[in-house]
């Protein structure tokens, strides 16, 4: 048992699990978004996509550089969230254009940008969970089986494991493959609380999407005043602008995914910008949410369309 990792955003408390997983990632972007009017800038906006993926992109290269097992490595995770350097890196976000790099920060130098340990070689079932019960407890969860090309051990009905996979062979990166160490999980589910008390439980199907559906599901309730329901129902974007967490491959610098019914001529700023923009009829992430009204203490549940997600 670990104590989870506290963050605020405009107001309200956002619990993620620790750099075992790749979930602080969406707490140092929420903190880099809090220094942006998102609500002005519009919902799905040219310039609010734009802001959002960038953020995502610096907040991604560090989970990369340095997200990995405590047990084995020292995250720097105080630096990382702290005011200086979450300034630091917000002023590389250029409104204008995209970044087409990987450029994690330096927080131990207090630098907002350094080369990136990984830099090749390269190589070429998700089950999400959200409970609540009448006595205000709240669980959000995200256990996963992962597909497994060793399928079912023996007779025993226990599917391997596949999560090794996710260690790498970079050599000097908190996740590369040692004897005893943890892989860093992409599994991250979200506690939202809003004057101590929970409005919103979290939890995504994905692998490295799901923080970044998760991120746009807070932005569209705190952000637009979006009813749980409504923040699960509406258009997601996603980039795949870090180093995969199964496989090692090479980052898709600049990509962006949107859905297929963003105007054209969002589409068309957002590629003037810089972004590889391709556009989606599928959606991002496989979220099932737990909305909790703060006065009624009423709990609506969503959840995604059946599918396969990893």
């Amino acid at each position: 048992m670990v104590d989870p990792l506290k963050t605020t955003y405009r107001g309200y408390t956002v619990y993620k699990a620790g750099p075992l997983t790749q979930g602080p990632y969406l707490s140092q972007t929420l903190r880099l978004l809090e220094g942006f009017d998102l609500k002005k800038m519009g919902f799905n906006s040219a310039g609010y996509i734009h802001t959002v993926i960038e953020a995502e992109k610096l907040a991604l290269a560090d989970r990369d550089e340095y997200y990995g097992d405590p047990n084995f490595v020292k995250v720097p995770m105080q630096q990382l969230l702290s005011d200086q350097y979450t300034e630091m890196r917000r002023k590389l976000i250029d409104p204008k254009r995209a970044s087409l790099e990987l450029r994690p920060g330096d927080p131990y130098n207090m630098k907002p940008t350094k080369p990136p340990t990984i830099t090749g070689p390269w190589h070429g079932g998700t089950t999400v969970m959200c409970v609540t019960d009448k006595f205000g407890n709240v669980i959000a969860a995200t256990p996963s089986g992962l597909s497994s090309t060793a399928g079912v051990a023996g007779r025993t009905g226990i599917i391997h494991g596949s999560r090794l996979s996710s260690l790498n062979t970079f050599v000097g990166t908190p996740d590369v493959i040692q004897p005893g160490k943890r892989p860093r999980i992409t599994l991250s589910p979200t506690l939202l609380f809003h004057d101590n008390q929970p409005v919103m439980a979290i939890s995504v199907a994905g692998g490295d999407q799901q923080d970044q559906a998760a991120i746009q599901v807070i932005l569209n309730y705190v952000e637009f005043g979006m009813s749980p329901e409504d923040a699960f129902k509406a258009p997601r974007f996603s980039t795949t602008h870090f180093i995969s967490s199964f496989g090692q491959d090479r980052a898709s610098l600049g990509s962006l995914s949107v859905p297929n019914t963003l105007p054209e001529a969002v589409q068309a700023d957002l590629r003037a910008r810089g972004h590889v923009v391709t556009a989606s009829r599928g959606g991002v992430g496989g979220v099932a949410l737990i909305g909790i009204a703060p006065k009624t203490k009423q709990a609506t549940g969503v959840g995604p369309a059946a599918g396969k997600m990893e």
